[in-house]
């Protein structure tokens, strides 16, 4: 397998209170909002830092993440075997692409820099989501294109999407990009990335999610239970909350994990099902590979 490498796009000077600035902004496509894209919404007025604080849910849940002073992507000090993305193809992971960080519009920040309190993804949405790995079959829709809510509601039960819509038409919903893939061995995967107008929506959508989940509500379709899945505890992004969780025993011929990625103003969910089991490994490389995108 080809080494990965995440880096940024090469960059020129900005203002001192800037992060580095790439020479070239990315492409201007239409964006598919579920949201007017306005003025940018106000935070709920509790403060983030509280919601951080508060556990809203009984069940025990993996937090992984914290705060760090390096660049976005700052691997190169890492040895290979302790980034889940790097490995030999033996161990069973799969081979994806190079990944680097997409350019910024013109003296745009970063999510954690001076000057960006709302922790905001200013790079095209579209161009952090994780691409298929090698001979994987991409789906025609999701294809990593802008896409509706619905996309992510199909994820959901029937009985829990109008909930959820009627609680992210209230919560300064912006964007939401997607694709899917199914690998040789049967796995289909679905990565979602939701952006909401601040770091505060998007940790308020996570307390809630996370809420239902411990009272196994709000499951992927067709998961009756879950269990912590501890692989995902092993993956350490600055900044970033990863929560995974697998399909307990006993379910059908089908099992699912998957994982909730809170970052600043973005959530993200990755989903894996195939028949017999999903598989821990690239489950684990899949999960931090996307989280690396988005810190």
């Amino acid at each position: 397998m080809t080494e990965q490498t995440l880096t940024p796009e090469p960059s020129a000077p900005t203002a001192p209170t800037a992060p580095p600035v790439p020479e070239t902004a990315p492409e201007t496509a239409p964006e598919a909002t579920v949201a007017p894209e306005t003025a940018p919404a106000p935070a709920p007025k509790k403060s983030r830092r509280v919601l951080r604080g508060v556990v809203r849910w009984t069940a025990a849940v993996l937090v992984c993440g914290g705060v760090g002073a390096g660049t976005a992507m700052g691997l190169t000090a890492m040895e290979r075997t302790d980034v889940p993305g790097l490995a030999t193809e033996s161990d069973g992971r799969w081979d994806y692409p190079e990944l680097a960080l997409p350019a910024l519009p013109a003296n745009a920040p970063r999510p954690w820099t001076d000057g960006n309190e709302g922790e905001i993804h200013h790079a095209d949405l579209r161009k952090l989501l994780l691409p298929a790995p090698a001979g994987a079959t991409v789906d025609p829709k999701p294809n990593g294109g802008w896409a509706g809510l619905d996309s992510y509601l199909a994820l959901l039960p029937e009985k829990d999407r109008g909930e959820v819509k009627r609680y992210v038409a209230d919560s300064a919903l912006r964007h939401v990009t997607a694709r899917g893939w199914t690998t040789p061995d049967g796995t289909t995967t679905r990565v979602h990335l939701l952006r909401f107008a601040s770091v505060a929506f998007a940790e308020d959508f996570k307390d809630v999610t996370m809420e239902k989940v411990s009272k196994s509500s709000g499951l992927p379709l067709g998961v009756e239970e879950a269990e912590i899945d501890t692989s995902v505890g092993k993956i350490d992004v600055p900044y970033l909350s990863l929560y995974g969780y697998a399909e307990a025993e006993p379910y059908g011929p089908e099992q699912t994990r998957w994982a909730y990625i809170q970052a600043g103003d973005t959530f993200g969910v990755v989903t894996q099902t195939r028949k017999g089991g999903a598989l821990t490994v690239p489950f684990q490389q899949t999960v931090a590979l996307q989280a690396q995108l988005l810190g």
